[in-house]
């Protein structure tokens, strides 16, 4: 068998690549301390990973194993403090092809053991360095397994992380007084500035266009993947300039916030189904397209976060597991009936951890959403097939229009 230290195959890595490896944090005992806290008044003490300073946020918990990249990527944790519940974190570095944002978007990032090295040859950047970069106070050496407890059990909360206020009473007094996320509009501080386009893989079969509500990259991949030539817009741009376009869909991506709290964009939804224009959302999308529709929301005790979510098809029957990201849902048991503005709002898949609602379907619109992540990034790819039945949406609208 040859020898992987000397021939880089096998499971080992050449000796030469191991030491250009960046160096291992230096040991917890001379690391700088970081202190977190919740607004129920627990302190949770740690070391220092990521930038100085001091951050504000709600805490959640994310239940993936791998995967950190996209997370610390998605515009869906904008103004959160994330809870990873896997002990390790920053093993495979971060690679240039992986982020599904330009910046890293939480607030804050919490640990048991983060790594300062990585074995990765594509990664171009360790864990520690990036947020650093970023500018994102992180901690590690936290209890993490009895903080996710403690969030599950009391809910999501305000929280503060921070390197420089190390008192535990100052540092709850400044997560008390930050604004909670139940009525924060947050899609503005994320979507794009200005429009812009991505080809379709191949011969594109249909424009579309993507109200970027905090849009992860992979969302816009699968679309180009199936033959969609699309055009990324603002969340702010209005149901007339999208119609201009002349798409043959409407995709409402993913985001941050509250979805109660983003009137625009409901009342541009309205508008999209009011003229017929085939549609699908995904999370803060299923939220809004929700609203529109006529159906509430309203704010999960600690919401879904994680790749391992069972979902029920109620149509096929069948089960799927899917990622997920949000902490709001619409209400499953107060879809419209024929009383709704658009319409009788019929539901298509629901949560089997909590029974909550996890898709709707428009009766009399060609319009349906998702509340989690079929483009996964991370997670599991059961639900791609809702790209298929986009594309086969937008192909029965044409062909009915002909």
């Amino acid at each position: 068998m040859p020898d992987a230290s000397r021939s880089g195959t096998g499971l080992g890595q050449p000796r030469r690549e191991l030491a250009a490896l960046d160096r291992p944090l230096v040991p917890a005992a001379r690391r700088r301390r970081a202190l977190l806290v919740l607004e129920d008044g627990s302190a949770w003490p740690g070391r220092a990973v990521g930038a100085e300073g001091t951050s504000l946020g709600e805490a959640v918990f994310n239940t993936a194993m791998a995967g950190y990249q996209e997370v610390l990527t998605d515009p869906s944790y904008h103004r959160q403090i994330v809870v990873m519940t896997a002990v390790h974190q920053g093993n495979y570095g971060l690679t240039p092809t992986d982020d599904e944002s330009d910046a890293i978007q939480v607030a804050g990032f919490v640990m048991r053991s983060a790594s300062g090295a990585h074995g990765n040859p594509h990664a171009d950047r360790t864990l520690p360095s990036a947020l650093a970069e970023a500018g994102v106070v992180a901690i590690d050496d936290v209890d993490t397994r009895a903080l996710t407890r403690r969030i599950r059990e009391h809910g999501a909360m305000r929280a503060a992380v921070s390197t420089e206020v190390l008192d535990p009473a100052d540092l709850v007094a400044r997560a008390v007084a930050a604004p909670e996320m139940a009525g924060a509009e947050l899609a503005s501080a994320v979507t794009t500035p200005t429009s812009y386009t991505v080809a379709a893989d191949g011969p594109a079969r249909h424009r579309v266009v993507c109200v970027d509500f905090g849009c992860k990259r992979n969302q816009l991949r699968l679309l180009a993947a199936h033959g969609c030539d699309v055009t990324v817009v603002p969340a702010t741009t209005s149901a007339e300039e999208i119609l201009a376009l002349a798409p043959d869909g409407v995709f409402l991506s993913n985001g941050p916030g509250d979805p109660a709290a983003v009137g625009e964009g409901v009342a541009t939804i309205s508008e999209l189904l009011a003229a017929g224009t085939p549609t699908f959302g995904i999370c803060l999308g299923h939220q809004l397209l929700g609203l529109a529709a006529g159906a509430p929301t309203f704010k999960l005790p600690f919401g879904h976060h994680g790749v391992n979510h069972p979902i029920r098809n109620l149509a096929r029957g069948s089960i799927e597991i899917a990622s997920h990201n949000h902490g709001f849902a619409v209400d499953g048991d107060a879809l419209p009936g024929s009383e709704g503005p658009h319409g009788p709002v019929e539901p298509t898949h629901v949560n089997l951890y909590d029974g909550t609602n996890a898709g709707i379907a428009l009766r009399d619109r060609p319009a349906f959403s998702v509340q989690y992540h079929p483009e996964a990034a991370p997670g599991p790819h059961d639900s791609r097939y809702l790209f298929e039945d986009f594309v086969a949406l937008m192909d029965r609208h044409r062909e009915g229009a002909a």
